[in-house]
């Protein structure tokens, strides 16, 4: 990969400099959301990847200032490296759902 290494462990801080170093070329897939109706994470089968921003008005993009990638307190995040034909970046799970963070290859 060419933004991250495989070996790198991935945080929060590594997720917030991935954004920044590639800003204004960013997009954002929901693979999956909480669902507050059957109190279940549900997945997006319509789910494509939009062009997404960094925005710092944090209060309205839990704790990351990127639109569309939610976080939560603690350690209930996972992240994990994405890659497929067209994207790379990161994969972010929580009990939130899982969204993909990426740039165009």
């Amino acid at each position: 990969m060419k933004t991250l290494k495989s070996k790198t462990k991935i945080t929060k801080a590594t997720l917030r400099s991935f954004a920044r170093r590639n800003e204004g070329k960013l997009y954002a897939k929901e693979v999956s959301s909480f669902d507050g109706m059957s109190d279940i994470v549900e997945a997006n089968t319509k789910a494509k990847f939009q062009p997404t921003e960094i925005n710092n008005d944090k209060k309205n993009y839990y704790q990351t200032g990127i639109q569309g990638i939610y976080t939560v307190q603690g350690s209930g995040n996972m992240y994990n490296l994405y890659e497929n034909d067209t994207y790379e970046g990161i994969e972010v799970y929580n009990c939130c759902g899982t969204t993909i963070l990426a740039i165009k290859k």
